[in-house]
């Protein structure tokens, strides 16, 4: 690796940046929202404005990434871009039509998967092949600390500054990210070639059909399509948990803090899962944790369900210690099986099918949370069990796969 290419340090320190900036940005948000709209609706609306396009955009930004022959240049764009996003949303917010903010948010939210998928595709070009396996774990760690973080720094920087300046901070973060994917190795090999003719027209046309291209690499690839499905069923029942807790929370300490509280418990726990293991990162095959980890949060989940607080306690710290590793395994299977040209593709349509999974989620289980939020865990955990027999039930009929290897 050549002196100017980024150390593993840099990246990591950028991911946690950027990440800690997005984990920031929804709270703080919700809490300008209120503040200078007075109306909760609008402020829960402007959350999902930011993240219901992440489904249009990672897959075109991932395209977009892997026809690149600097992606680190392009990530680097679509960080300021993310930022200024946020704080142009958070000048038009209380000033102008909610539709202008709204259209602003939506369109800012086509680059959130920079932030996760879009700059972990670009890891093994930081590290030796040989150690990817623990860099791979410490990514996924920086998702844990920034979950941790993130909302800690929202609520602070709310309390001591206003909520905007809380918008303001967590959009800084996110261009502070900048540079370290600015410096990120180029893609190695040749540049492709300027074309023309009727090659010209079949590649300029279809960055429709290169997006798609990314889809079926996952569909047809069985160790991809298993580790896509079974992280967007757990997804699923995380969005469910997570509009649950504060209901049981409330119910069962007397506050809905308590239910929002534990979702720090669960980050906790998976950032520590994840420590042990990119100590030890041979210790599991990743194709293992993919199916054994919703198998034990639908069980965390079928804990919760009791409503007790000491068994939402450790429900959703077990929570966690399966999600943690659930997604190191997840990137490994990734790392090792998307091909090259489609790398940041396969990354980034990931990410923006899990987002989704999550949306759905929590949308399913707000009614039967209303009505009865341990019935929703239950759903939550049958969802999550479902992905056991999915993940073994899948057979695309994609060309062979790679030996399996660990984590």
């Amino acid at each position: 690796m050549a002196d100017r290419h980024p150390s593993s340090r840099s990246y990591l320190v950028g991911a946690l940046l950027a990440r800690t900036g997005d984990e920031m940005a929804g709270p703080a948000l919700l809490l300008a929202g209120l503040a200078l709209t007075g109306s909760a609706t609008g402020a829960s609306s402007l959350l999902a404005a930011l993240t219901v396009s992440a489904a249009i955009g990672g897959p075109v930004l991932g395209a977009l990434l892997d026809r690149s022959p600097r992606p680190g240049r392009l990530l680097a764009g679509a960080l300021v871009l993310y930022a200024t996003g946020l704080a142009v949303a958070l000048g038009a917010l209380g000033r102008g039509p909610v539709a202008v903010t709204l259209l602003v948010a939506v369109v800012t939210g086509l680059l959130g998967p920079a932030l996760s998928g879009g700059w972990t595709a670009q890891l093994p070009r930081t590290v030796p092949a040989g150690r990817l396996p623990r860099a791979n774990a410490l990514d996924a760690m920086t998702f844990g600390a920034a979950g941790l973080a993130g909302p800690a720094l929202a609520g602070g920087a709310a309390e001591a500054l206003g909520a905007p300046a809380a918008v303001v901070v967590s959009a800084v973060l996110i261009a502070a990210a900048a540079p370290a994917a600015w410096r990120l190795p180029p893609v190695s090999g040749p540049a492709p070639a300027p074309v023309s003719g009727p090659t010209a027209k079949s590649r300029a046309a279809p960055l429709t059909g290169f997006v798609t291209s990314g889809v079926r690499a996952i569909a047809g690839s069985r160790p991809l399509a298993r580790a896509t499905l079974t992280s967007v069923l757990s997804c699923s029942a995380q969005g469910m948990m997570t509009v649950c807790l504060p209901l049981l929370g409330e119910r069962a300490a007397g506050g809905a803090g308590f239910g929002a509280a534990l979702l720090s418990c669960a980050a906790l726990s998976a950032l520590l899962a994840n420590a042990a293991l990119a100590r030890h990162p041979h210790a599991v095959a990743p194709d293992t944790v993919l199916w054994a980890a919703p198998l034990l949060q639908a069980a965390a989940l079928a804990l919760a369900a009791t409503g007790g607080p000491v068994a939402l306690v450790v429900a959703v710290a077990v929570v966690g210690l399966a999600e943690g590793p659930q997604l190191t395994a997840l990137f490994a299977v990734r790392h090792r099986e998307a091909p090259e040209r489609l790398r940041a593709q396969v990354f980034t349509t990931g990410a923006s099918l899990k987002i989704t999974g999550f949306a759905v989620g929590a949308a399913v289980a707000g009614p039967l949370a209303d009505r009865f939020p341990s019935g929703a865990l239950l759903v939550a955990a049958g969802i999550a069990a479902l992905a056991v027999p999915a993940c073994f039930a899948v057979r695309p009929g994609g060309g062979p796969t790679r030996p399996t290897t660990h984590a």
